[in-house]
């Protein structure tokens, strides 16, 4: 039977409006949006699960912040109360404000990278990939091995493989740059990576002088599986185990749009490196901004520092991740194939297994995010082939790991009552798994594809043409 659902630490002070369209009106406006999800306005979405990245609900707390935020533009009283608050929680010297997460790689990752060099991660997220290969290095992906069986009951599944690791480090000697650690391991499925992970990975790093990079998204959902999962760590507070964590890296990177629960800003961490520190400021100013703003607001700083502490409360951890362990209850019930268990910022359902029919070079998980959508008003992603693109090499479609489409959690948004819609529409898709079509691009551009790419279904049932 289902979960108990954990209910809300909080109550609810505001609200806003959202609609369901009807059927043919969803059917409508996701032809108009090239069968492309990122097209769609948002107005025309019941239930947002797009991403977990800027949605969140913030708190009174944090927009009290926004009224006091300091809007010098060097030195502001916002930046050094963010400052002393990364500084306390991570433990490192210097942490540089961005304006997001793919900023602080656009910041970072060309000062440890270049042509003719290769990055190695427990796996890639698209951005970060994107980020790296715009650096000129390759980007490796070394996940362990129990991630690809989306059935098995794994409690780290989004562990770097140590083995592969020393093994991808001796098959290009002199050529690794830098080892990316991804807290949770968002294209494994939003899986946990151990903290004995951590420390094994960091003395491979050590040991052939390579700095070890962590990408700290969801650091808190992270450190909460580790709490909960490694013996070890059962009688330690989240924070601490944070504290611990970040001791194994050199530097971070951080989307704090996610678990600092603010709709905008990054971070960018380094332990103990002025040389470096000197070089992520000069970009941060070409890039970015003044250092003590870095393409924020007074107000973002403010609400980011309150973001940093309110992300670590355990009872909104323990609610926070038994929404998605309640909806993975439900689609137990029904035979519905997830990676399991489930992950902390959302569900990764295994589209290839509920839509066998499909190839992946028709892109299964785009395909059950457009009849998501058409089922429920509900928007999804996709997390698999059509994501990860064409090999830069070849130009042929790559294969992914896996054919996920993404529901993607906001924090503090939806109640039980929006659960029980997701589960009643993937319920009814599998009902019609079979008549479900593929997709085909009809156009991409060069990078990330996925977000502005145009598609059309391989077959037949939305293909006919629009009236008029």
């Amino acid at each position: 039977m289902p979960i108990t659902y954990v209910p809300e630490p909080f109550r609810i002070k505001m609200v806003e409006t959202i609609r369901l369209l009807t059927r043919e009106e969803r059917t409508r406006k996701i032809r108009e949006a090239h069968h492309n999800v990122f097209n769609l306005r948002a107005e025309d979405v019941y239930i947002d699960l797009l991403t977990d990245s800027g949605t969140s609900a913030m708190s009174a707390e944090q927009w009290s912040g926004v009224m006091r935020g300091d809007e010098a533009y060097a030195g502001a009283r916002s930046y050094f109360r963010l400052l002393d608050t990364g500084r306390a929680l991570f433990g490192y010297e210097y942490v540089q404000p961005v304006h997001q997460g793919r900023a602080a790689e656009k910041v970072l990752f060309p000062l440890l990278m270049g042509p003719g060099q290769v990055a190695i991660s427990n796996m890639f997220f698209d951005t970060t990939r994107a980020h790296v290969e715009l650096a000129g290095a390759r980007a490796l992906d070394c996940v362990v091995p129990e991630a690809r069986d989306t059935r098995a009951q794994v409690p780290f599944k989004g562990n770097m493989d140590t083995t592969r690791l020393e093994r991808l480090i001796a098959e290009h000697p002199g050529q690794v740059a830098a080892v990316v650690m991804t807290i949770t391991n968002n294209s494994a499925g939003g899986q946990p990576v151990s903290l004995r992970n951590m420390r094994d990975t960091a003395e491979i790093c050590r040991r052939h002088g390579l700095p070890l990079v962590i990408d700290a998204a969801r650091f808190a959902e992270n450190a909460y599986f580790i709490q909960q999962r490694e013996a070890e760590y059962r009688d330690w507070s989240v924070r601490d185990i944070v504290r611990e964590f970040f001791r194994y890296g050199d530097a971070f990177t951080m989307s704090a749009k996610k678990d600092a629960l603010v709709n905008m800003g990054g971070l960018i961490g380094v332990k103990s490196d002025p040389a470096l520190v000197q070089r992520v400021k000069g970009n941060t100013i070409a890039f970015e901004g003044f250092t003590s703003y870095g393409g924020l607001s007074g107000r973002d700083l403010e609400a980011l520092a309150t973001g940093l502490e309110e992300g670590l409360d355990e009872t909104y951890l323990r609610y926070r991740t038994g929404q998605v362990a309640y909806l993975a209850s439900i689609l137990d019930e029904h035979g519905i194939p997830y990676q399991s268990p489930p992950g902390g910022h959302g569900l990764f359902i295994d589209a290839q297994a509920m839509l066998p029919h499909i190839p992946y070079t028709q892109f299964p998980g785009q395909a059950l995010a457009v009849e998501l959508y058409v089922e429920a008003g509900i928007r999804t992603c996709d997390i698999g082939s059509f994501m990860l693109g064409n090999d830069p090499d070849t130009g042929e479609q790559l294969r992914a790991d896996f054919e996920f489409t993404r529901l993607a959690v906001p924090r503090r948004v939806y109640t039980q009552a929006h659960f029980d819609v997701m589960a009643g529409a993937l319920i009814a898709i599998q009902a019609r798994a079979a008549q479900v079509p593929g997709y085909r691009i009809t156009w991409e551009p060069p990078v990330l594809r996925h977000f502005q790419a145009e598609l059309e279904p391989v077959g037949v049932p939305h293909a006919a043409p629009l009236p008029g």
